[in-house]
This record gives C-alpha cells, structure tokens and sequence, in this order.
C-alpha cells in the first residue's frame, strides 16, 4: 500500500500543466503513487504529462484515459477507485506544489493520528503571489462549524491530505455530473473525520492565470450545479445530524452566494436576493465571518447596492485587480 494516492484530472491545461506534474514528480515523500486521468483532454497535455513521467522512471505514475470528457468531479471518482494508498490527495493541473508538500503533511497526519491533514497556500497571479492562511482547529466539528459552514476556510480540494477509508467507509463520491461547487465534498468528509491537523505552511499554488479554468467561467449550468450541490450537502448533514446544524448550515448558505454581491452586475444583485433568502438572519450573527463581509451582506439584505457597488470597485478592482496580478 502506498502511502499517498495523488489524484491529478487532466483537461487543456497545456500551458500549466508541465509545472504541475514536474513538482509532483520531485517529491521528497517516496512509496507515492501518482495518477493521472485524461478526461479526453483535446490539446497536448498528455503528451507533455507522458514527457514528464518519462524522465522519472522511479516514480510510480500512471495515466488513466477517459473515452470522452465526462468532467472534474467523474476524473476525481476514477481516480479514486484506482487509489490504492493510504491517504489520498488531490492536485489540479493548472496549479503546483512545493515539493515538500507531501512530506509535510503525511508527516503530521503520521504525528498527530489525523485523518484529514489541511495546509495554507498561495494564490499565484501574473507577477506576484498572495498567502492564504487557514484558521487552526482541533477537532473535525470546528473544521466544519467554525471553517467551512461559516465561510472562514475554503472546502476546496487540493490542500487537504484524506485518509482513503473516510472515502470509502462512508461511501462518500464526488457529484458526477456537477462539477461547479464539487469541492463541497470535502464538507461531507470532515463530518466523518476523527481528528484533524493543520500544517500552517504555504505548500501549494493556486494559479489565477488559466481563464480557461473551470471555476473561471460561468453558465446557467454552473449555477444549477452551485445549487445541486448546497442541496447535497445540506441533505447530506440534515440527514447524517439532524438539526444540530441548523444555524451553520445558514452561514453556509451565506457564503456560497457572497460571490454575486463581489460584482458589478446588477443581475447577481438580484440573484442574490433570491438565493437562500431565509438565511439573511443570520448575517450579523456570523462570528467567524470578517466584519467588513457582514457589512457588506447587510447593506445587500437593504438592497443598499450602492454601497455593494462601491465597495466591489475598492476592494476587488483597485486592491485585488491592481496590486495582485
């Protein structure tokens, strides 16, 4: 058994994708295996991946081939299913890791028993990069409550290190069919965790380069699959806990549609009016949400969106779009 399982999905990521797999290959952590899935990739990405693994004939990588595009979250399942390692972690293809980041946090999962190992990370633009740090927490129910329910941490997959048994004593899949928002599965295996452990480093990228990126576009679909997988999680922890969630679950809610209000479009003003309105009781109540996000939310709960507008064209367009690119 290897220690490690890395998942890496494979989609017209030609111009990032060499990074990716030669910081996958240079890990200091041995006895990994790496597996690449080619989700019908119609550019040369494979053919530069093959390039790669070829000039590392000790690792053990392997490519798994899709006939056609079936999409993220069925390239995360096959994958899966072809894991064998103890724990399994997943990369994007567009983005990169340090080298180390194996190493590190197999190392604290080893160290402290944990079972879901989660470290902070980079945003990677243009010409500089932004840390993102995490909160620290002890135990799988504040990951849930106070990180991922109440908008503080990100659910994303790729800086989470997951014991493979909570995949598969819990029957727990990533949503075929809906790859906008599939990440939130990682709400449904921290619920089943038993012990956590943060490794407050910086050990992974995530580009913000590749418009042609999945979470960098937008559709009807996109937001049908948004909704399809709030209804799975919720229906996923209304069913594992009842209504011991009931508040949290709210603040969820409130963060998943946070991003229509960092807009100027006047039509996700209106988008975000009509999502989840029964949550909006709970804005100010959100202890672990910034104080300037809960001002921001209110004013949209007054339909203040002037406000909205003004804070969107300081914050995202002046701080974020002219001092990180």
């Amino acid at each position: 058994m290897p220690k490690v399982s890395v998942v890496i999905p494979v989609f017209k990521v030609q111009s990032f994708v060499e990074r990716c797999a030669v910081s996958l290959m240079e890990q200091t952590l041995e006895d990994v295996e790496f597996i690449f899935v080619d989700d019908a990739s119609p550019d040369s990405s494979m053919d530069i991946v093959r390039d790669v693994i070829s000039r590392y004939p000790s690792r053990n990588a392997r490519i798994i081939t899709h006939e056609k595009n079936k999409g993220l979250p069925s390239a995360r399942n096959t994958g899966l299913a072809e894991a064998s390692g103890d724990f399994i972690y997943h990369c994007d293809s567009d983005d990169w890791v340090d080298t180390t980041i194996l190493e590190k946090m197999y190392g604290a999962a080893m160290e402290s028993g944990a079972d879901f190992v989660y470290c902070d990370f980079f945003l990677s633009f243009e010409k500089n990069e932004r840390y993102m740090s995490n909160p620290t927490y002890s135990s799988p129910e504040d990951v849930l409550t106070k990180g991922f329910l109440s908008g503080s941490m990100k659910f994303n997959v790729w800086n989470k290190l997951v014991k493979r048994s909570l995949y598969t004593d819990n029957g727990i899949i990533f949503p075929d069919g809906h790859g906008m928002g599939e990440d939130m599965t990682m709400i449904q295996i921290v619920s089943q965790a038993k012990q956590v452990d943060h490794v407050a480093e910086g050990l992974y990228h995530y580009v913000k380069l590749n418009t042609a990126a999945f979470s960098n576009t937008t559709s009807e679909k996109h937001l049908v699959d948004i909704k399809y997988n709030v209804d799975r999680t919720v229906n996923y922890l209304q069913k594992e806990f009842g209504d011991k969630y009931e508040k949290e679950i709210s603040l969820f809610k409130l963060s998943i549609k946070l991003p229509f209000i960092i807009s100027n479009d006047k039509a996700q003003y209106k988008m975000w009016s009509e999502w989840y309105p029964e949550a909006n009781r709970y804005i100010l109540s959100n202890d672990n949400m910034p104080f300037r996000t809960k001002v921001l939310q209110w004013m949209a709960s007054k339909k203040l969106w002037l406000g909205v507008r003004l804070y969107y064209l300081l914050v995202y367009r002046f701080v974020y779009g002219i001092l990180y690119r």
